[in-house]
């Protein structure tokens, strides 16, 4: 029998960005906040101390910020015909594990969102017209404006500590020369001005001028400057050291839950974080209509309950899930009958990637860089470009990333270079500071055939059935991967190299689970208008139980161009306002289905 621990008035489940807003948000409003986060106690000290942190073999290829798949994992299959296995080592995607979750080890590309994603199946509709959208595409509209998330938006980008180019403020047009003309009006500008551009960042603008396109900066996480936030948290100048994705920032220069938001949350006498805590479920009343609480096991391996009025899942995105489908919380999806919305629309990233070389005049110092520093070109995003007579839905970001290449995963030479040996060694030296990479970051659609539900076969070491994956490459994808792919190859040819290489999708191509692609896992429980098709309503609460709210990328109904980090900091704070405004007046749904 479990232990049961006093009531407190809410309960967060992860303690990422998402759970770190929330209990700031929820604590500010005067309840008493518990957050459980199933992985250690992390911050940047020790995690993050120099030297130490500069260490590839430990971050980037032992996976210390990662989820442990020996304890939990989710099992994958490409359609219902296959039987799911297990994915047991970390390589196509890496969620988090610990005190900051995801936001510890991210890079720190900050953007915002494209307003025509936020409706995406009405824009296509209005625009094209219904039959434009492929059967089987599930794609729906947020059910949130951008107008009623700027102010978020702005909200998040000055907790973060953000710098980057504004285009336009206030309808006023500002940015000329590195601001991004295709993005939505703000109502401020970045707290930071942009960080300055690594040498292939400034090739890359370049070519993309001479063919027509619209270089501009990336909004970065990572800080230009010295900066003190909302909070009162201090963060340092990035220093370009190159280990940004994977790592814990020791210059205190890249925004995480850590360095950003747990500084004052440490000082508010109503929050308590408790590390090493797996939630089991979500522990409802006998009609399943409300929450009572969640049952976690402790460091100890004992059984706790924890009893609270309010209940914020805020863990990764296919963890919220999966936490939904355990507890009985919502219908789960059935992609047979297309009924049920826990497990509906699950998408990811639409990842290209091309190379190019030079010989050793140009020099582009690859080991140097920031996760989120770049140059981006967004001609080809979102709708900014008529999709009518190429047949696919969808857009995409290019860019060049300079992160940092690292010598031992980031080691890319020719085709045909040997796995081994003094001509690989030659063509590592030939090429590792004289090439540039630029990725096409694709928006992924939701369709009937992409899925999640509970594995029949596998469980975790508490007895509980692992989370199925079912999800494979459509037709639209491999259209627009190879669309993109010829717009951005004119960039890479417009610099010159001496060879360029990188492939886009072709018809035979599968979902890889062996390479890494990104962490941008959406969908699942998403928002919406319509409890028949989404989990939670436009405020992130549950339709079935209204004291269960889901913030997340789990509430994305389809994928977007941008990572989406900053759309999911942004939703947070809007769920948060509407509890502590609307909520916690008159506990109950916020919207009547």
């Amino acid at each position: 029998m479990a232990n049961q621990m006093k009531k407190v008035d809410a309960v967060i489940v992860g303690f990422g960005w998402a759970g770190s807003i929330m209990a700031k948000e929820l604590t500010e409003a005067g309840l008493q906040v518990v957050a459980l986060e199933r992985g250690p106690h992390r911050d940047t000290y020790p995690d993050g101390a120099y030297p130490q942190v500069i260490d590839e073999l430990t971050y980037n290829v032992r996976k210390k910020l990662f989820q442990d798949l020996s304890k939990s994992t989710l099992t994958i299959r490409h359609n219902p015909s296959q039987t799911a296995q297990p994915y047991r080592q970390l390589a196509a995607f890496l969620p988090g594990t610990g005190t900051g979750g995801a936001g510890l080890h991210w890079s720190g590309v900050h953007f915002r969102v494209d307003p025509t994603e936020l409706r995406m199946r009405s824009h296509y509709e209005e625009r094209y017209g219904k039959n434009f959208i492929p059967a089987g595409m599930t794609i729906q509209d947020f059910g949130v404006s951008y107008d009623e998330l700027e102010p978020f938006f702005d909200k998040a980008e000055k907790v973060f500590g953000t710098s980057g180019s504004a285009w336009s403020i206030k309808g006023k047009v500002v940015g000329q020369g590195r601001g991004n003309p295709f993005a939505p009006d703000r109502s401020d500008n970045f707290p930071l001005p942009p960080q300055k551009r690594t040498y292939s960042a400034q090739l890359f603008a370049k070519a993309a001028e001479s063919v027509g396109y619209h270089p501009y900066d990336l909004p970065s996480a990572n800080t230009s400057g010295p900066y003190t936030n909302t909070y009162g948290a201090q963060m340092g100048p990035c220093n370009f050291c190159g280990y940004c994705s994977g790592y814990a920032c020791y210059m205190y220069s890249k925004a995480s839950p850590n360095v950003n938001i747990w500084p004052a949350l440490r000082q508010e006498p109503k929050f308590e974080l408790r590390d090493n805590s797996y939630v089991l479920r979500v522990n409802l009343t006998d009609d399943k209509k409300r929450a009572t609480g969640v049952t976690y096991v402790d460091a100890q391996g004992r059984q706790i309950e924890q009893p609270a009025d309010l209940v914020i899942l805020s863990a990764f995105q296919f963890h919220n899930v999966h936490l939904m489908l355990l507890s009985g919380i919502g219908k789960p999806y059935n992609p047979v009958t297309n009924e049920g919305v826990v497990g509906r629309n699950f998408a990811y990233q639409n990842i290209s990637t091309i190379k190019a070389f030079f010989g050793k005049d140009v020099h582009t110092n690859n080991f140097i860089g920031a996760g989120g520093a770049g140059v981006g070109v967004d001609d080809f995003n979102a709708d900014n470009f008529d999709h009518g007579k190429y047949g696919f839905v969808g857009g995409s970001p290019f860019w060049v990333n300079q992160a940092g290449v690292k010598p031992i995963s980031g080691l890319p030479v020719p085709p045909g270079t040997p796995g081994w040996g003094s001509k690989w060694k030659a063509a590592v030296a030939d090429h590792y500071t004289h090439h540039v990479s630029m990725d096409a970051h694709g928006a992924h659609q939701s369709y009937r055939a992409n899925y999640l539900d509970l594995d029949p076969n596998y469980k975790d070491i508490f007895g509980q059935p692992l989370l199925r994956m079912t999800f494979d490459w459509q037709d639209n994808d491999i259209k627009m991967s190879q669309f993109m792919h010829g717009k951005m190859r004119k960039i890479a040819e417009a610099m010159n190299p001496k060879e360029i290489i990188g492939a886009p999708k072709m018809q035979d191509s599968h979902f890889d689970t062996t390479v890494y692609q990104t962490t941008h896992m959406n969908g699942g429980a998403i928002m919406g208008e319509d409890p028949q098709t989404s989990a939670v309503n436009r405020y992130l609460q549950s339709w079935d139980v209204p004291n269960v709210f889901v913030p997340g990328a789990s509430a994305f109904p389809q994928g977007l161009g941008y990572n989406p980090t900053g759309m999911v900091a942004a939703l947070t704070y809007w769920s948060a306002k509407a509890i502590r405004e609307q909520y916690l007046k008159n506990p109950g749904p916020l919207v009547q289905a």
